[in-house]
């Protein structure tokens, strides 16, 4: 006999429900934000009978399904029912707290997944399954067994895992990002917002009602959202803080963030509460292995691939092919987060996940050898990417090693920091030379460079290298004193020790001193005295290419123009054969130099445009900016002078980057000089400081795109139709570059690029 079943839904309601047909509680504060998630829910929604939001502890599953679930109500004639799970701790309990939460009267002796199976069985109905983490096998159970035998009903879950049934859809939700406010708005007016800001401007007028985010504190409040990872729940309880503290009160404390992020809203669920809950009840559900690993990925700083998780996290108590099926189920749970990279598969913690895993490692007492590892690792991986740089693999190596940036500073970090051995420090300053000078890092390099060299170590010729590439790095930066301090040093110890390597990259080095302090005979010999003792040793890499594309510059320089164009052809024909793109783009510059000196303008456009895409996809400023300069010049020569002006404006920027313009010499002057001349006389004056500004206003990628085919390419290259007016004349004065002899502005400084800093 069948238990008594009482009336339809529709007479049954609860008194929860404030309207027919479902028990969702009411919206106690306003939904900030997520428009597009809930669109996207609601779609998923609408094509598949499970789907589930998945996202670390206090992302917004619960408020995000919950919205997205009351806007698709009306699609469920039966109802939106939810059934939170977080309080349910027996598993028994489980298919009863979903019976009760459908306002289901059955006191007969039946499995309850049978009475729900009949009550559903003719329903179309949504049944929110929210907070069953420590509830996943029985409730994937239950969900599959109810999809099986009630074909109208649908499920959404919100939880830190998927359930793993047959046809369930994720809809993985990340947390609230939070880029900073622009620096021009106007005073007493709101700063436009991201959602992660709003969000906590929102939350802090209810504690504090005449708070809001304007100029004056837009900066504090992106940089807590930053500092808090955009996840909702961090940011309400910070909110909640202003009751006590101001803002630069509150991220002076952001160190210890799982103390000062307490006192969750009354009604609240107890592990969002405070945040350290919030993330002990994600580590509670995780195995021992899982533990352990998750307190050992925190020594990574930013993401990481699966290689180096093997190999840092590994050991007896966690063998190294086991790694990757724990790193799993941390994805799967949406403690680690999976991404693609330029690089490839990589892995990420946010920071907060990242701290909590770092207080286990501390309080396990393996932090330090776990820190040794990772510096092991990034040695390592630096070792490689210098090898595989002069190689058809660079690009390769240049987006690998922008991927691992975060990761090479921790160690660089933690190496310059141990007093034990400081020779690791060294070690990884030196060797990414590549990356500081071929990946637009100079500024950086320096630093490592300078903190390193500081370091007590006995391994001279590690030192040897520090010492030379510090020197290319401050030649680069046009720092003529500090590059000729440090090539000195290495030249001495070079010799006393026999180095042969390092005397020629001092040589080589110090010739490029002499290229930007206008010495040209000098230059030239050193050049070549260099590239000699590199043939000697066998030497032939990216620096050695590079050094005869700078003895072209001052072949060509002294007016061996046909000079110039062998060496140019010779480092470009040597680059394409072992697959170089860096150096390749510094001899396309050169003979796009030549060819516009020849007044063979579109040939110098195509080599010089060609030279700068190579140099910006690698993030090199130094060529980059030496393009935007001559394609200046070029554009000028087509006859486009207003373009022209907006391309030296904005090459003018670029240098603020780098260092002294043009490194301050007459010779790379002249062509910026030229350019220049030709376009005041024929610009107004106000009309050429007004193009001037608009090239500022340019930050890089925007300087590239313009210059690459931006407004007024079109029109310039039209107007380099023979008998362009103003064209022959620059084409004319072109010719005689370069000049041994370069104008001056009235203040006796090399005129426009070319002035000091």
């Amino acid at each position: 006999m069948s238990g008594f079943q009482g009336p339809e839904p529709a007479a049954r309601e609860t008194p929860r429900t404030g309207r027919a047909g479902g028990n969702l509680p009411a919206e106690l504060t306003a939904f900030v934000g997520r428009v597009s998630e809930v669109a996207a829910l609601k779609r998923q929604l609408s094509r598949h009978r499970l789907v589930t939001v998945t996202g670390v502890g206090g992302v917004g599953k619960s408020r995000l399904a919950l919205r997205a679930a009351r806007e698709a109500g009306e699609r469920f004639p039966h109802g939106v029912w939810l059934v939170e799970l977080g309080t349910v701790r027996d598993p028994e309990l489980m298919e009863h707290a979903v019976v009760e939460a459908l306002g289901i009267n059955d006191h007969s002796g039946r499995a309850p997944v049978t009475v729900l199976a009949e009550h559903l069985s003719d329903r179309r109905l949504l049944l929110v399954l929210d907070g069953y983490d420590h509830l996943v096998e029985p409730a994937a159970a239950l969900v599959h067994e109810l999809l099986r035998r009630a074909p109208r009903l649908r499920v959404l879950a919100a939880a830190r895992r998927p359930l793993g049934v047959a046809g369930e859809r994720l809809v993985p939700l990340a947390p609230l990002r939070a880029p900073a406010p622009p620096e021009d708005a106007a005073d007493g007016e709101p700063a436009p917002l991201d959602e992660a800001a709003e969000l906590f401007g929102e939350r802090a007028a209810a504690v504090l009602p005449d708070f809001r985010v304007g100029r004056s504190n837009a900066r504090l409040v992106a940089e807590l959202c930053h500092r808090l990872d955009g996840i909702p729940l961090a940011l309400e309880l910070a909110a909640g803080r202003l009751r006590t503290l101001s803002l630069d009160q509150i991220l002076h404390r952001l160190d210890d963030r799982f103390r000062l992020l307490v006192g969750g809203a009354r009604g609240a669920p107890p592990h969002h509460q405070t945040l350290r809950t919030a993330v002990g009840w994600s580590h509670e559900l995780c195995s021992g292995p899982e533990r352990l690993l998750w307190a050992r990925l925190s020594v990574f700083a930013g993401h990481f691939d699966l290689e180096a998780a093997e190999y840092v996290c590994s050991g007896p108590d966690l063998p190294a092919e086991d790694v990757l099926d724990v790193l799993t189920e941390l994805v799967t749970q949406s403690v680690v987060s999976r991404e693609d990279a330029p690089s490839g598969v990589r892995y990420r913690m946010l920071g907060t996940l990242r701290a909590y895993g770092e207080d286990w490692l501390a309080a396990s007492g393996d932090a330090r050898r776990l820190r040794r590892r990772h510096r092991d690792w990034c040695t390592g991986l630096a070792t490689w990417c210098e090898l595989e740089w002069f190689s058809p693999r660079q690009a390769e190596v240049a987006a690998r090693v922008d991927d691992e940036l975060p990761n090479l500073r921790a160690a660089l970090e933690f190496a310059l920091d141990d007093e034990e051995d400081g020779r690791f420090g060294l070690y990884l300053a030196a060797t990414l030379w590549f990356c500081w000078v071929g990946c637009g890092r100079l500024a950086e390099g320096r630093h490592w460079l300078h903190r390193a060299l500081e370091t007590e170590t006995d391994h001279e010729e590690t030192r040897l290298k520090a010492l030379w590439v510090a020197g290319y790095v401050a030649v680069l930066q046009g720092d003529t004193v500090a590059a000729l301090t440090v090539l000195h040093e290495c030249r001495e110890g070079a010799e006393r020790t026999g180095n042969a390597r390092a005397v020629a990259y001092s040589v080589h080095l110090t010739g490029c001193v002499a290229m930007i302090g206008d010495e040209m005979p000098r230059a030239e010999k050193l050049f070549r005295e260099a590239l000699s003792r590199y043939e000697e040793i066998g030497e032939l890499n990216s620096n050695v290419l590079m050094g005869r594309c700078e003895l072209a510059m001052v072949v060509a320089f002294q007016g061996d123009l046909s000079g110039a164009l062998a060496i140019y052809e010779d480092v470009r024909q040597a680059c394409e054969d072992h697959g170089e793109h860096w150096a390749r783009a510094y001899a396309l510059y050169g003979l796009g130099y030549a060819a516009w000196h020849r007044s063979e303008i579109r040939p110098a456009r195509e080599l010089v445009e060609q030279s700068l895409r190579i140099s910006h996809a690698f993030q090199d400023p130094v060529n980059t900016v030496l393009a935007i300069e001559l394609l200046a010049g070029i554009t000028a020569t087509e006859g486009d002078v207003v373009e022209a002006a907006v391309l030296q404006g904005a090459a003018a920027r670029l240098w603020r980057s780098v260092g002294m313009p043009l490194f301050g010499s007459e010779f790379f002057n002249s062509a910026h000089v030229l350019c220049e001349r030709h376009v005041r006389e024929r610009l107004s004056p106000a009309r050429y400081q007004q193009c001037l500004r608009e090239g500022r206003l340019l930050d890089a990628a925007a300087a590239v795109s313009r210059a690459l085919g931006g407004r007024g390419a079109a029109e310039g290259r039209r107007a380099a139709a023979p008998g362009a007016p103003g064209a022959a004349s620059l084409a004319e004065h072109s010719a005689r570059l370069p000049l041994p002899a370069v104008p001056r502005s009235e203040g006796g400084e090399p005129a426009g690029g070319g002035q000091r800093a």
